[in-house]
């Protein structure tokens, strides 16, 4: 059944001024584009001030800097694109869940389970582990044994946690997401690969979220860390022993290698590789498909992306490129050369 919301009652749930009718009923939010006369848009980029002027919405929100620019029914908000996301999750909540554990799951000998958490078909959770209030474990999960996941925390279908993890409150993890497997310890002894024990756990505080077939290896000696408010995208992987900083957001594909410190608020690209053992300070953005080869110690923005072109006229760059130490090399001894000559000028003068 299709839930109205007047402007007015939005507004007194998350706040905002309302200009214009207050009682436009509201059942969904959609762009500026395609939203139809029930439905609330927003304005968050100046490129698509066009688009207000021509759609269909009922309502929209915005900017106090675009309070006047348009007549439709609006609520004005500090951030606009935040208070999108939060009429969002209120026009779209959450299924109910209900409380209880599946006859098919496997549950271990002393594994406390709070009554309202939901434990779906074929999960297993495994000797010892502790799943708090309103917890939902979805099908085909697999929780090893000793693992604290707190409340409201919601696990999609086949997501994996090994043993001895310890989850905050309100955790998304969406499918494929592997939380404390081993992370890549090994040693060269008498020319082959040892393994070195993997002893560490992951630590995960609240209200964080993991992006599907995300992995996050557990510690080698101490844990690796995810602090509150993390976000993580799609297929992001994680190595033993980093630790990344309080409401950190990182796009798909980033590879973080072991041991490395990211602090807190930063902001990194799609496919941006860290290497291991760095430490990078609170508030960096790093852009998409940068290396990150040293420490960063200062905030600000990073970038390491050289421009596409054509093939051929990559070719020859590359080969300039290989050139660099060399042609720097020549070009000091040209300037050695000119300085040396402008002296003995001097001299004649």
């Amino acid at each position: 059944m299709t839930v109205f919301y007047r402007l007015s009652e939005i507004a007194a749930q998350l706040g905002g001024r309302v200009l214009g009718d207050t009682e436009v009923r509201i059942s969904q939010i959609a762009t500026l584009e395609t939203a139809q006369p029930d439905q609330i848009s927003f304005l968050t980029n100046s490129k698509y001030r066009a688009q207000l002027a021509e759609t269909q919405a009922g309502a929209v929100i915005l900017a106090e800097a675009d309070a006047d620019a348009t007549g439709l029914p609006r609520i004005i908000s500090d951030n606009p694109y935040a208070y999108f996301a939060k009429v969002s999750a209120l026009l779209n909540p959450l299924p109910e869940v209900r409380p209880g554990v599946h006859p098919s799951a496997v549950i271990g000998t002393g594994a406390k389970i709070d009554a309202t958490a939901s434990i779906a078909a074929t999960a297993v959770i495994g000797e010892g582990t502790k799943i708090g209030a309103h917890s939902v474990i979805g099908e085909g999960c697999c929780i090893g044994a000793n693992v604290v996941i707190g409340s409201r925390a919601r696990l999609y279908p086949r997501v994996v946690i090994y043993h001895d993890c310890v989850i905050g409150d309100n955790l998304i993890a969406h499918s494929g997401v592997v939380i404390g497997a081993d992370g890549f310890g090994i040693a060269m002894d008498e020319g082959r690969w040892i393994k070195i024990p993997q002893i560490g756990r992951v630590v995960i505080g609240n209200d964080v979220e993991v992006g599907a077939n995300t992995t996050i290896d557990r510690g080698a000696l101490s844990d690796t860390v995810i602090e509150d408010g993390v976000k993580l995208d799609n297929q992001i992987q994680v190595a033993h022993n980093v630790h990344i900083g309080a409401h950190t957001a990182i796009a798909g594909c980033v590879g973080i290698a072991g041991s490395t410190t990211i602090g807190r608020y930063c902001r990194i690209g799609g496919s941006a590789g860290i290497l291991g053992h760095l430490q990078i300070a609170d508030h960096v953005e790093i852009a998409a498909f940068t290396l990150i080869g040293k420490s960063i110690r200062e905030a600000g923005s990073y970038a390491g992306i050289f421009p596409f072109a054509k093939a051929e006229d990559w070719r020859r760059n590359s080969v300039h490129l290989r050139h660099l130490d060399d042609l720097a090399g020549r070009i000091k001894a040209l300037e050695k050369q000119l300085e040396s000559l402008s002296a003995e000028s001097l001299k004649r003068e």
